[in-house]
């Protein structure tokens, strides 16, 4: 009897604990916002080029590293959709990234020993412990700019959490968050065939 009270109390806390974990892992991952000018004909572009300054560059006027990792990221995605590089591009292409510290608060469940007067035969409420974490989040936007009349068509948007391995990765890091942002823009350029996609193999 003894044995089965604390295997109950242990399947009801591997429980708990698993569904935080997955909360918590979705909570984590990055959102992804798009924001597309219904007016804009996408079937007029067929060139890109990017802002003589971009929004990630450094104040003192020269490319950053990170510009770097962002024009070779998206030139794969952009050159993927049929579009060509050009000195009279039809659209600009610009980034900018925000970081802002947050402060998180977490609480989860401390099995103390006194939930053995229950018996088993209902579930432990437990206390909670709380716990209070600073994090930095940030915020990734790809805009994409009419060049003939400087207007925004369309801009993507992601918003995550920066860890140390972001930071230590940064081109790992920007390899994955551009595709996945370039994911939700859907055109090509004008008179491009995109290749049908390869069928399963049986």
């Amino acid at each position: 009897m003894h044995q089965t009270r604390i295997l109950r109390t242990l399947s009801a806390w591997i429980v708990t604990t698993t569904a935080m974990t997955l909360l918590a892992a979705c909570a984590s991952s990055p959102k992804i916002f798009v924001n597309q000018d219904p007016n804009a004909d996408f079937s007029k572009y067929k060139t890109y080029n990017y802002e003589p300054v971009l929004g990630t560059d450094e104040r003192k006027g020269y490319r950053s590293i990170l510009s770097n990792y962002m024009v070779a990221a998206v030139d794969r995605e952009m050159q993927s959709r049929g579009y060509t590089l050009s000195d009279n591009p039809d659209l600009l292409v610009n980034f900018y990234i925000h970081t802002e510290e947050k402060i998180r608060t977490t609480q989860s469940p401390s099995m103390g020993g006194y939930y053995g007067y229950r018996g088993g035969y209902y579930g432990a409420y437990g206390g909670y412990d709380t716990t209070v974490t600073q994090y930095t989040e940030g915020t990734l936007n790809i805009d994409l700019v009419d060049n003939a009349t400087a207007t925004l068509v369309w801009e993507g948007v992601t918003v995550g959490k920066i860890t140390d391995k972001v930071r230590e990765n940064l081109e790992a890091a920007v390899n994955a968050a551009v595709p996945e942002i370039m994911a939700q823009y859907t055109q090509y350029a004008a008179g491009y065939v995109p290749p049908a996609p390869a069928e399963a193999a049986e």
